[in-house]
């Protein structure tokens, strides 16, 4: 795995900014890709299992992990909360927000547990053909960092057919304006939880943004997610 400390932060924090997303790049080889996926299969990881079509969420289906996380999903969460919060508490700034996020994950959910937030995010989820997700937020409880990953263990073409991750972006006294994000194999989407601060005529206001994943027409899709508040 390429270490998240290696990433274009830069390049990252200005898309961030620009649009409410950023790819990160090529982080996870396909060996480990193969080796995050195949954890799906060790019920004993996992706190919970989600069938979405059961609730509406779309079709295709999901787990959480249970604490302690696998060490390699641990240390992502880890390595990539300190680079977020700095984008966060930037964007907080933008927004006229008092609130500030803590510079570390043990922080963070430090806050979390404050408020009854105790059961962790991180989750793989598995869509085969006809599978899709609907548009949707990430949210739990009060306490919710405003930015989130997801890392895509299978190839597009290759392993699967259709499944592409869309970001759809309410706009103020405009249509809502979808993107559709080219992820690759081993790739992660780094994107806003909720909302975003953007410039416009009347200065710097909030956008709310959606997030889902098309119909998988052939093939299997996976997908590793990276949350950084827990919950209740």
């Amino acid at each position: 795995m390429c270490p998240p400390s290696d990433l274009d932060w830069a390049r990252i924090t200005a898309e961030l900014d620009s649009r409410g997303w950023a790819l990160t790049g090529p982080l996870f080889t396909q060996e480990t890709c193969a080796d995050l996926a195949a954890l799906y299969d060790r019920t004993e990881l996992f706190r919970s299992r989600v069938v979405m079509a059961r609730y509406g969420f779309g079709r295709g289906e999901y787990q959480y992990f249970a604490y302690p996380l696998p060490e390699a999903v641990q240390t992502l969460r880890e390595s990539l909360f300190p680079p977020l919060a700095r984008i966060a508490n930037h964007w907080a700034q933008r927004l006229g927000e008092a609130r500030r996020f803590p510079a570390t994950l043990t922080e963070m959910l430090d806050l979390c547990r404050s408020g009854g937030q105790t059961r962790p995010t991180p989750l793989l989820l598995t869509y085969g053909p006809g599978d899709y997700n609907c548009l949707h937020q990430d949210l739990y409880g009060e306490q919710v960092f405003p930015l989130q990953a997801a890392f895509l263990l299978d190839e597009p073409g290759r392993d699967f057919e259709g499944g592409e991750f869309v970001l759809v972006e309410q706009r103020p006294r405009q249509q809502s304006a979808p993107q559709v994000v080219p992820l690759r194999q081993g790739e992660g989407v780094i994107f806003a939880v909720r909302d975003r601060p953007a410039e416009g005529a009347r200065g710097v206001h909030r956008r709310i943004l959606r997030h889902g994943v098309s119909e998988i027409r052939s093939g299997r899709r996976r997908t590793l997610g990276i949350i950084f508040h827990d919950a209740p």
